[in-house]
């Protein structure tokens, strides 16, 4: 006879470690076995019913933008994992832990890049029967937000294995680390970012537009975000040279920061006039005209802005007359990004490697990206 198909109801068991202190990353395969026994006891406390499901746990600490990804793939390996386990009955606990440094599975593996963020979240998975799996959600929902504080044995051996002392730990819905973080990025002014996160994580197949905090449309659709190009959103901006150039600058600064938290949740980022360009390097390029072998070759022009560095890249020939003619923007999306982004441009368009350095954002007399109209040699 077929088995019960297991619903899988997606927890957290979120930790605040003492401000400055560090934890482990992963803990062993014994250790992992320990804490699921001490979990199953708090979550049988709380909820009863969970007598009748499987509690599947990853003996791993992960930062939210880890957990938060399309697929879910952290939580949909450990359901898997949960699964394949025989079942000597209805109810049983499976830990998952490191064994000669490494987890069962790639996506179990935390990245060391998110080691020191202010919470660390250890996944776990109730697998109940389907029969059982609405009214355990609810239940689920309504008392971990309340009640969900672990017990004080989980607490003291987090605390003894892990080394580090703690604020709180405390059990969650996986709704409620999503409304967790929420509340987070509207706190930090990216309301914009949340929307499309959102629908990637929750409704993928349908789109979502949004304007930033500065007005750059975002896209989200098909697994990934569209922007619009920093160029386009200043040609249609107002105001003085000085003041067009500042907003630029603040832009691209708000573009990166969006850059940034979409690359930690795997959310591809392209420009919506050259979509098939991702920001897999860490940067982004607008392609506008193909060199004119006509004219001399292109050169490289800096935009820079205090604070931020070089905040775009210009791709551009003589032209006719004194005005210069524009082939191309990139946009450096991180310092280490610049480098990479100077080879491509050189690489794509055969010119010189050679950055011309303009100290400053250079527009033209209808207040638009370009170029210097001489060369600063």
């Amino acid at each position: 006879m077929e088995a019960t198909p297991l619903i899988a109801l997606p927890i957290v068991l979120a930790l605040e470690p003492v401000a400055g202190s560090t934890s482990r990353a992963t803990l062993g395969r014994d250790e992992a076995e320990q804490l699921a026994g001490l979990v199953a006891a708090d979550l049988h406390a709380l909820l009863p019913q969970v007598a009748q499901a499987r509690l599947a746990l990853a003996g791993a600490l992960f930062d939210p933008v880890e957990l938060l990804r399309p697929g879910f793939p952290v939580w949909s390996t450990l359901d898997e994992l949960g699964r394949r386990v025989p079942r000597a009955g209805v109810a049983q606990v499976v830990a998952f832990g490191s064994h000669e440094g490494r987890m069962p599975a790639q996506p179990l593996e935390p990245a060391a890049q998110f080691a020191d963020g202010p919470m660390r979240l250890l996944p776990l998975s109730l697998l109940a029967p389907e029969d059982l799996a609405a009214e355990l959600s609810e239940q689920i929902e309504v008392q971990l937000v309340g009640r969900g504080e672990a017990g004080e044995r989980t607490a003291d051996w987090l605390m003894r294995t892990l080394g580090v002392r703690l604020e709180h730990a405390r059990y969650l819905s996986r709704n409620d680390l999503l409304a967790l973080t929420c509340v987070q990025y509207e706190h930090v002014n990216l309301a914009p970012l949340w929307s499309l996160l959102e629908a990637a994580l929750l409704t993928p197949y349908r789109e979502e537009n949004v304007l930033s905090a500065r007005g750059l449309a975002l896209r989200y659709a098909d697994g990934r975000v569209l922007a619009q190009s920093p160029a386009a959103w200043l040609a249609a901006q107002s105001g003085d040279t000085a003041q067009r150039a500042h907003d630029f600058a603040g832009l691209v600064f708000e573009l990166r920061q969006y850059a940034a938290l979409l690359d930690a949740h795997t959310l591809p980022l392209s420009l919506q006039s050259t979509p098939d360009d991702a920001a897999d390097a860490g940067w982004l390029l607008e392609a506008l005209a193909a060199a004119d072998p006509r004219h001399e070759a292109p050169q490289l022009y800096a935009h820079e802005a205090p604070g931020l560095g070089v905040v775009a890249v210009t791709v551009a020939q003589p032209g006719e007359g004194s005005r210069p003619r524009v082939l191309a923007h990139g946009y450096p999306l991180h310092p280490r990004a610049l480098g990479p982004l100077l080879a491509a441009l050189t690489d794509r368009y055969g010119c010189a490697a050679e950055l011309q350095a303009t100290g400053r954002i250079v527009l033209d007399e209808r207040g638009q990206l370009a170029a210097p109209a001489a060369s600063l040699h």
